[in-house]
């Protein structure tokens, strides 16, 4: 395949990250070379590297648009209903977009066989670094609209939440067959479980909501730039 010329740059880059998530899910991290990945691709290797540095950064390239489409998700179902900043209901859409998008499922389960030493890489660590202040932003804005419960203590849930969250993800190869819920079914547990541990038993008022949610949005709309930029390099056409 020939590349087409004219393309955006953006446009060029979708290509390569289309081709390079199809690679990554048929045969796994350690097999994908970036002479294959061009030669699917249509463009030169020096087209990727004027991208991406590395065959790991095209890979974290592939994570983070997955990722950032996600975020874009989540944000579209706070701005369309403010009851969707409430913690269990924001980390039931994650666990759902996520187990929808082949990329993310693979890194949420900490699937080896697809994404091998790539769970390791340094920028990996490096986004979930990011991660982790988006999330203690949101925390704060939940806790002061009275959408936590009022005697957590905010620093421990940096451990204990991903440790609930990621509990669900990470039990999948695990379940026996006779264990058939719907993904639905278990987003919904997730809910429960999360709704229970951390949140008062009283239900917000639909103007908490809607006060958590206006100054949530923004902080979400930061984690979908971060992965966007940590996808094009900050130098995309929008």
């Amino acid at each position: 395949m020939a590349e087409r010329p004219g393309l955006g740059r953006q446009q060029r880059a979708d290509r390569i990250l289309d081709t390079a998530r199809d690679l990554l899910l048929s045969w796994g991290y350690r097999r994908v070379t970036i002479d294959e990945l061009a030669r699917r691709a249509g463009v030169g290797k020096g087209t990727i590297y004027l991208h991406w540095r590395s065959r790991e950064e095209v890979f974290q390239a592939v994570s983070a648009r997955e990722a950032a489409a996600m975020a874009d998700a989540i944000v579209d179902a706070v701005r369309n209903d403010p009851a969707e900043v409430a913690l269990h209901r924001y980390l039931r859409r994650l666990f759902v977009e996520a187990m929808n998008r082949p990329v993310l499922r693979a890194l949420y389960t900490r699937d080896a066989d697809t994404l091998g030493t790539f769970l390791a890489a340094s920028h990996h660590h490096r986004l979930e670094e990011s991660k982790l202040d988006v999330n203690r932003d949101y925390l704060s804005v939940l806790a002061a609209e009275g959408l936590l419960r009022p005697d957590l203590n905010l620093a421990d849930l940096d451990y204990t939440l991903p440790t609930i969250v990621f509990g669900f993800f990470a039990a999948e190869p695990f379940h026996p067959p006779a264990i058939t819920l719907s993904l639905e079914q278990k987003a919904d547990q997730l809910a429960e479980t999360i709704r229970r541990a951390f949140e008062p038993t009283k239900k917000p008022s639909g103007d908490a909501l809607k006060r958590a949610a206006a100054k949530a949005l923004p902080i979400l709309q930061r984690l979908a730039r971060d992965h966007r930029a940590a996808t094009y390099g900050g130098d995309h056409d929008d």
